[in-house]
């Protein structure tokens, strides 16, 4: 016989897994810093309600040359404006910190922890495995320290079978050490990986050809700058939740 809604609402408060009901979320004020971590990036604030959920795990997805570490890197560059602490974790020890530094990131207030997963694992896809669990044991760690703004875990280029290998009890571990804190968990990958029940997905990519005015902008010799597109996903949408915004970036 199954469980009356209202009873099984009480137990999953009792285990503390009531995030998971639609019913018990309130939405986040966008003018609340404790609430809200904002990108700096005008259109997609607007479409995020402010920016990223703080006590919730979210996604930043996408193929190479998306724009994905292009707007990763201004996520990180308006924390660190803000006097927060970032913590970066980046798996495949990616990270190009002149990039970084250009990008306007205080690189006082950035931790960056550098994995060493490999590309090509050839036969030994258990070290990457291994190298897999300890990138995700260092986010675990960060997110049990505090005081960080934003904590990222960056597995974007990581190989398939490292990451399907994970299981998926691990992003729940990581929704729970985030939940009720001021911390705002994003994780990035070329596919989604897991989110929060009031966490968002910002899907990047190329929707429309080249020759529509998306991919790479270029003057007369050298790359000007990134059109891209951005679809906003959220847990349980309504329709007009689920969004597509044009982004542009600028090299220097």
């Amino acid at each position: 016989m199954p469980l009356p809604r209202a009873t099984l609402e009480t137990l999953l408060r009792a285990r503390r897994l009531d995030r998971t009901l639609t019913t018990t979320m309130v939405a986040p004020d966008p003018h609340d810093e404790g609430a809200i971590a904002p990108t700096d990036v005008t259109t997609l604030d607007a479409h995020l309600g402010g920016g990223f959920p703080r006590g919730q795990l979210s996604e930043l997805v996408g193929p190479r040359s998306s724009g994905r570490s292009s707007l990763l890197l201004q996520l990180i560059a308006a924390a660190t404006r803000r006097g927060e602490l970032v913590a970066l974790v980046d798996a495949l020890d990616m990270l190009d910190v002149e990039s970084a530094a250009t990008a306007g990131i205080d690189l006082t207030r950035l931790l960056w922890i550098r994995g060493h997963v490999l590309l090509r694992a050839g036969l030994c896809r258990d070290v990457n495995q291994r190298a897999m669990e300890q990138a995700i044991r260092a986010c675990a760690l960060v997110l049990q320290a505090g005081n960080f703004g934003l904590v990222v875990f960056d597995a974007a280029e990581a190989p398939t079978d490292a990451m399907r290998q994970l299981p998926f009890t691990t992003w729940l571990r990581l929704q729970r050490m985030v939940e009720g804190t001021q911390t705002a968990c994003l994780l990035v990958g070329g596919e989604p990986m897991a989110r929060s029940a009031a966490g968002l997905t910002i899907r990047l990519g190329h929707d429309r050809p080249l020759g529509s005015g998306r991919g790479p902008r270029f003057g007369t010799t050298l790359l000007e700058g990134l059109d891209f597109d951005a679809r906003v996903l959220r847990a349980r949408a309504r329709r007009e939740d689920d969004v597509r915004l044009a982004l542009s970036t600028v090299a220097r």
